[in-house]
């Protein structure tokens, strides 16, 4: 699986099947490194419904087809009612899906939309298990998640509105993923952090992290 990070908290996952893309929000991200008319998609996940989470979701989902996965209320608010094809879940709740499964998981953090939870979510596709915790705080049943054995956790650093590094470093001690990439950091003067410290941290611990440019790949 290729993991290509688009700036922010804006991910593809492309197993050469299936494209997977996470948290559009690329038009008026001074850091994104793709245009909403350059992406392709087959899937589209949001984790809430904040204008930096959604982005571009909706025209997006309307020039490529894709379905849009997010909670209900969520899903029926922002897609639905734009004549978007969705797959509609809540927290706790998997998924079989064409490339795999999707579960959705807690994440603490305000929805964006009245009476909806934000969420995070565990992708497995093309054998490998990635976690994108959407934008959370720390919370105590993370340690729950060690159990996915996750292949890669994708995880805000940025603090202010969400986990700082050193919140997002005990999240890491306790999911234990094969690979760690910060996210949701720099984008604005609020969440300027250093990544390449929390990278050192990370590794510290005897885990392996990685800091991605806008633009740049990982594959698993």
């Amino acid at each position: 699986m290729r993991i290509e990070y688009l700036g922010h908290a804006c991910f593809l996952l492309d197993d050469s099947k299936t494209k997977i893309l996470i948290d559009p929000f690329l038009s008026g991200n001074p850091l994104a490194a793709r245009s909403a008319a350059e992406v392709e998609a087959d899937y589209i996940l949001v984790t809430h419904g904040h204008h930096d989470h959604v982005g571009d979701a909706v025209d997006i989902a309307k020039r490529t087809g894709a379905v849009v996965c997010a909670v209900v209320e969520v899903a029926e608010e922002l897609f639905s009612s734009q004549g978007i094809e969705v797959r509609a879940g809540n927290i706790g709740g998997k998924m079989q899906m064409p490339f795999g499964s999707l579960k959705y998981v807690p994440a603490h953090h305000g929805s964006g939309v009245p009476g909806a939870l934000a969420c995070g979510f565990v992708v497995e596709m093309g054998g490998f298990k990635v976690y994108h915790a959407g934008d959370t705080g720390l919370f105590a049943e993370m340690e729950f998640l060690k159990d996915e054995k996750l292949d890669a956790a994708l995880l805000p650093i940025g603090d202010h509105y969400t986990m700082g590094p050193e919140d997002a470093l005990r999240a890491v001690e306790m999911i234990r993923p094969q690979l760690v990439i910060p996210m949701h950091y720099n984008t604005f003067p609020a969440i300027k952090q250093d990544p390449y410290q929390f990278k050192q941290s990370v590794q510290a611990l005897g885990l392996q992290a990685a800091v991605l440019d806008p633009g740049q790949s990982w594959r698993l």
